[in-house]
């Protein structure tokens, strides 16, 4: 009797605890209305620099400055706002994790590419949140680079002439997406005539969210991950859906205002679906 009123009491303990622990519910205020987010504890770096940010007004007023549809909504550039001089733009090291993927709604920090950044560190302000699009099975697991490498060649042959004028109307009519569907439904004989195999290895969490919620899968790997909008999905495709001009800024600008406030584990899970995992 005694064992199970202490265990019990331990239980309790434990639920208490979970239900008092608390993090970082993130807000990001815009035109379009609020996005809600959940920072990673797994890529503290890039959450404390964050929260910093953020608690101190730094983001405010800093704009979602380049948008692509279909791909990616960046912005927090603190430097550019604050005119600091280019010695005090700071870096992050890079927190990169195989199960943190790019599908819709992450968050993942800008940087410099692999040329200049070997490191892959990451902006001191700049993020990205991710749009992306849904794929379809086949093309997500295809080597897409490869894959046209093989049907250039493929189609080089004359008994292929008439595959060949396929490709050159779309190409003209700048359909790339009936391009890549051409390219696909020749996949199986491509890979007989070249003996090769143009599978792309993918794990069964990047083939679950990028064919239902969708993403940009080619990002993975590259860049730190280290949030997610819990709330608010419309908000990002509402900016990415903004017209554009030079360099994708779009035409009016889209101020952003971040603020941090930490409340129960408990009620993040409950009201945003967030679910914590040791």
């Amino acid at each position: 009797m005694r064992k199970n009123l202490l265990f019990l009491a331990l239980l309790g303990l434990m639920v208490a605890s979970c239900a008092t622990e608390k993090d970082y519910l993130v807000t990001i205020e815009t035109r379009h209305g609020n996005m809600y987010a959940v920072l990673f504890d797994d890529t503290p770096r890039h959450k404390e620099n964050f929260v910093s940010l953020a608690e101190n007004q730094r983001y405010d007023s800093t704009e979602f400055h380049r948008i692509i549809k279909n791909f990616m909504i960046q912005g927090g550039d603190v430097f550019g706002k604050e005119e600091l001089p280019e010695e005090q733009w700071y870096t992050i090291p890079a927190e990169i994790h195989k199960h943190r993927i790019h599908s819709k709604g992450m968050i993942a920090a800008a940087r410099q590419g692999d040329n200049i950044n070997p490191e892959r560190r990451s902006s001191g302000t700049q993020f990205y949140i991710v749009q992306g699009r849904v794929y379809d099975q086949l093309e997500l697991t295809t080597d897409m680079k490869r894959l046209q490498e093989n049907f250039m060649r493929y189609t080089q042959l004359e008994s292929n002439r008439n595959l060949r004028e396929q490709y050159t109307q779309l190409y003209e009519f700048g359909d790339f997406n009936g391009i890549n569907k051409l390219m696909l439904s020749h996949k199986e004989e491509m890979e007989r005539f070249f003996n090769t195999n143009l599978d792309k290895k993918l794990t069964s969490q990047q083939i679950e969210k990028y064919t239902t919620v969708g993403g940009t899968p080619h990002l993975d790997d590259a860049y730190t991950v280290f949030g997610r909008v819990v709330e608010g999905l419309e908000v990002l495709d509402k900016i990415a859906a903004e017209p554009t001009g030079p360099g994708d800024k779009p035409r009016e600008p889209v101020f952003m205002k971040v603020k941090v406030e930490k409340i129960s584990k408990e009620r993040i899970t409950r009201d945003y679906g967030f679910e914590y995992i040791d």
